[in-house]
């Protein structure tokens, strides 16, 4: 996430920024000082307007993308705008019986209905759809092993939930003798089999700690390169279903060929939108990465909205719309609420046994 205002704007700034984002979000065009004047419906001068501007500008919150341009929302405008301005729109009633019936309609066959759950979010936000196949949320390390490669390159092989079997190569500062490699499998096969990744990770940030205050240098170096096996690990792969891809094509900032070509070639990349929707598998409800916040450079200029769902205690999937930062957060996260739990209740009625 970005980090938050250091400064809060006082109210009147908050009501300019609000207006402003809307008119951008509606027209994509930078807003000047005479539009918000009149969109803001205050008793207010445009000098005063534009000084305002500049205050919020000072704050990292509106840019000015040319001189006397206007202004338009950065990735922090945005965010202060989702997290604290915005009202949001629960879907209209036909809009939700049309949800609530197209989801019902394909309860019984959970591929054919995780594919239209995918398309009913593409249909009702115009953006790209996605929704991951739940899978298991734990995973447990039963086993890990190192070999020496060429250079300070390491293989590292881990076994996760008795099943899947993760290989990475590892980039070390220096070289690793294969009894170096042997004592750190052996110090994490002995300590942390059993453990979730995730746990497992924070205890050996601890583990560093301590070494590096004890001056223990063998085991720190064992530690690290423990540590850079794991950081790299993730849960059990999984699938995902995108729709509407070429509803991106309709927002001039992403419709450029180069700009299309590669977010295409990003979603063709299984394992960066996984990634990505990994962070909201735990979530307790929708989750907005705006711009750099998602972690992937070509995504700077998209916005992710994402929700979890529950099959049961042990089986969750993520489902969410990938769209320009210019889209309106009002109508779409309550839309991917909706949908999460629409798509939860349709999932668990499928897996109950029948009377």
């Amino acid at each position: 996430m970005t980090e938050a205002v250091s400064t809060m704007p006082n109210e009147r700034a908050q009501y300019l920024l609000k207006v402003l984002i809307r008119r951008f979000i509606r027209d994509g065009q930078p807003v000047g000082s005479r539009t918000l004047s009149k969109d803001a419906g205050l008793e207010l001068s445009p000098a005063t307007i534009r000084n305002i501007m500049s205050d919020l500008e000072d704050l990292g919150l509106v840019t000015a993308p040319h001189t006397s341009a206007g202004r338009v929302p950065t990735a922090q405008g945005y965010r202060l705008f989702v997290d604290s301005l915005i009202r949001y729109k629960q879907p209209k009633g036909g809009d939700l019986r049309k949800l609530r019936l197209q989801i019902a309609s394909k309860q019984e066959d959970p591929e054919a209905l995780l594919s239209a759950v995918s398309q009913l979010l593409a249909k009702f936000t115009s953006l790209a759809g996605v929704v991951t196949v739940p899978r298991g949320h734990k995973a447990i390390l039963r086993q890990i092993d190192f070999l020496p490669l060429s250079d300070s390159r390491v293989l590292a092989i881990l076994v996760i939930n008795d099943r899947e079997v993760q290989n990475r190569i590892l980039h070390t500062e220096a070289p690793r003798s294969a009894d170096e490699l042997r004592r750190a499998a052996n110090f994490i096969n002995e300590n942390y089999v059993g453990m979730d990744l995730s746990q497992i990770r924070e205890q050996l940030i601890g583990e560093l700690e301590k070494t590096r205050d004890s001056m223990n240098r063998a085991m720190h170096d064992i530690i690290t390169v423990a540590q850079s096996a794991l950081e790299g690990a993730s849960r059990p792969s999984g699938e995902y279903l995108l729709t509407g891809e070429a509803n991106l094509m309709n927002f001039a900032e992403l419709s450029d060929l180069e700009t299309l070509r590669r977010l295409f070639d990003a979603f063709s990349r299984k394992r960066l939108l996984l990634d990505l929707l990994d962070r909201s598998i735990n979530a307790s409800g929708v989750q907005v990465f705006i711009g750099q916040e998602s972690g992937y450079s070509i995504l700077d200029n998209c916005s992710i909205v994402t929700a979890p769902y529950h099959v049961d205690d042990d089986h969750i999937g993520v489902l969410g719309v990938i769209g320009p930062t210019r889209m309106a957060y009002d109508r779409i996260v309550p839309i991917v609420d909706v949908t999460a739990r629409l798509l939860e209740s349709a999932m668990k009625g499928a897996h109950e046994p029948a009377s």
